[in-house]
């Protein structure tokens, strides 16, 4: 625990228990894992179709990946760091819409929420 996790004061905060290396848990409106070893709560909406990412998992990278189409996020910075890999319920190449989700994407990010770590819990808010 660091200094900074350790001067929070988490009440008012959900806990929840660590989730495992790369699985993703929902707390109410945010996405809660651990990426690189530091926990991370981002909104659950995925930029490309809307599914949620609480569904997905945290890649070998530390990326957020969702379970639709496979975009891959950001969870430090909430950015897609990959476009989608498909559209409603095909998955595969689509050239030009992808570069196109991504570049939205980038005007609209997913929303950094707090997660600290306290033992083996994380509080969220």
């Amino acid at each position: 625990m660091t200094h900074a996790e350790d001067a929070t004061d988490t009440s008012g905060w959900t806990e929840i228990a660590e989730p495992a290396p790369g699985e993703v848990r929902r707390v109410g409106q945010w996405a809660v894992g651990t990426s690189r070893g530091e926990p991370f709560a981002v909104s659950r909406r995925c930029r490309h179709q809307l599914r949620d990412l609480s569904d997905g998992h945290v890649d070998a990278e530390g990326c957020l990946v969702c379970p639709w189409h496979g975009a891959r996020y950001d969870t430090g910075n909430g950015e897609m760091a990959e476009g989608p890999k498909g559209i409603a319920f095909y998955v595969g190449p689509t050239p030009g819409y992808t570069q196109l989700v991504r570049a939205l994407a980038r005007w609209v990010p997913l929303r950094l929420g707090r997660a600290v770590r306290r033992g083996r819990s994380l509080f969220v808010r």
